[in-house]
């Protein structure tokens, strides 16, 4: 299984109930859970890659 290289999400819907100043905080939490899913995201492809490049180095068919 390969990892997609584009994401697209075409329905999102977020609910929040915070006191306070809501909008706020609700960016600042968005902002660092998007953040750490997208480093995740961004090494899970790297690793798809290099096992990839791997399996094709190790394809020659016998030659050299």
């Amino acid at each position: 299984m390969s990892v997609p290289k584009n994401l697209i999400i075409h329905n999102l819907e977020v609910r929040f109930q915070v006191e306070g100043d809501s909008g706020a905080l609700f960016t600042r939490l968005f902002n660092k859970h998007i953040q750490a899913w997208a480093r995740l995201y961004e090494e899970e492809c790297a690793r798809a890659e290099r096992s990839d490049n791997d399996r094709k180095l190790g394809d020659t068919g016998g030659h050299r």
